[in-house]
């Protein structure tokens, strides 16, 4: 179908995110009869807290049903605002700020509005499966830089110095991580901004979605604050998704210069027009109420790391590190290629591995190869304790039975 001259020559650049085909590949067996466990979703598997939901049916009952501003309600670009300042220490205007139909709406608008052909984007790898095929779906090219798992999964600064050239236009960083929970500390994120001080083209993309999921006392940091001299070339993401339990929800913000938000204004106004004014009520709620649940749920995501992660690494072939934050783990299975299935199946990639996992045992994983980093695969513990140990216990009894 891409080859067909109808589709456009963007199209044949990207390839379909992998986390949503193997959650739909999962629902799919499971409607099918058989017994799936789905850990390829990245959503926390609790509620919206109470508040936010009464807010959104007062939204209604208000009749808050009509179009809003293109850059979001007021109010929202409001509490954005004052979120920004209080957690973060960053001094935003509401006009600084923007709210999108999720975070990908974020990257789309930024890209869209500032790449050329030829321009370059860095993206650290392993990555979200979407840092990757945006920029080039923009008109960009995305320069993979791989981390190491010895480093944390972080970008080093000799790394990131290695990969600018003048083509150079955006760096991603997203910390803590999808797929590998990465976080970067304040000193990190210093030897980061020190080289990006020496290349003023350069500018910086944060996706902060994953902030108040962090373990074991690790202290938030986000680079514009760490150094304010690149303030005014950072565009600061995040959104209601993770912490708040709101993926169908869909709402995403950010802040950055003046002239950057009307560019993505400019961009949305002419695609998805603005998110949805319900939504946006609820996310005004979100960002002002109560915090308190914010704190037992990262305690319960911890746990259940620590299960995972001592699990797998009972795994014969897998080695897995214990992340920083987010609720993802990234092991590698190197110890496994070249082995073979009781079917007498080869396993040469990881993809091989996730669908043989998949077939005898019915444990959906996403495969190292979508996230750029190969051989491992990535598991969402976003779920709870007791499907976690029985999918864990599955994949303990795959790894043995290779041959």
């Amino acid at each position: 179908m891409t080859s067909s001259p109808f589709l456009s020559h963007a199209l044949g650049r990207i390839k379909p995110s992998a986390t949503i085909a193997v959650t739909q590949k999962a629902r799919e067996l499971t409607a099918a009869g058989r017994d799936i466990i789905g850990l390829g979703a990245g959503e926390p598997d609790f509620p919206t807290p109470d508040n936010i939901k009464q807010a959104a049916f007062r939204a209604i009952d208000r009749n808050e049903t009509r179009y809003t501003a293109v850059e979001g309600i007021p109010e929202l670009r409001t509490a954005i605002a004052q979120k920004f300042k209080r957690e973060n220490g960053l001094d935003y205007k509401p006009s600084q700020t923007i709210v999108t139909p999720g975070g990908k709406a974020v990257i789309f608008n930024a890209f869209l509005a500032t790449l050329n052909p030829g321009d370059e984007v860095i993206v650290p790898a392993p990555y979200w499966v979407s840092y990757y095929d945006i920029p080039l779906v923009c008109g960009g090219d995305s320069v993979v830089v791989q981390t190491l798992a010895q480093d944390g999964f972080r970008l080093s600064p000799a790394a990131l110095e290695a990969a600018i050239t003048p083509r150079t236009k955006w760096l991603i960083l997203n910390a803590p991580s999808n797929p590998t929970g990465a976080a970067y500390t304040a000193q990190h994120l210093r030897g980061i901004a020190d080289v990006l001080l020496r290349h003023p083209h350069v500018w910086v993309l944060t996706d902060d979605m994953y902030e108040h999921i962090l373990y074991d006392g690790f202290e938030f940091a986000t680079i514009a604050a760490v150094e304010p001299k690149l303030y005014d070339r950072t565009l600061t993401m995040n959104g209601c998704s993770k912490a708040y339990s709101m993926t169908g929800w869909r709402i995403g913000y950010a802040a950055g210069p003046d002239a950057l938000i009307k560019a993505m204004a400019t961009i949305q106004s002419q695609s998805v027009s603005m998110a949805t004014s319900i939504s946006q009520w609820a996310a005004v709620e979100a960002l002002t109420g109560p915090q308190d649940f914010l704190v037992p749920r990262a305690k319960a995501f911890q746990a259940r790391r620590d299960l995972v992660v001592s699990m797998l690494n009972q795994a014969s072939g897998l080695q897995c590190p214990k992340p920083e934050g987010a609720f993802y783990v990234y092991p590698s299975c190197a110890g496994v290629i070249g082995k073979h299935t009781a079917n007498g199946a080869e396993i040469k990639t990881d993809e091989d591995f996730a669908r043989e996992l998949l077939e005898a045992e019915g444990v959906a994983v996403v495969h190292g190869a979508a996230f750029g980093t190969s051989p491992a695969f990535r598991i969402s513990y976003a779920t709870s304790d007791a499907i976690l140990e029985e999918a864990c216990q599955r994949i303990q009894r795959f790894c043995a039975s290779l041959r």
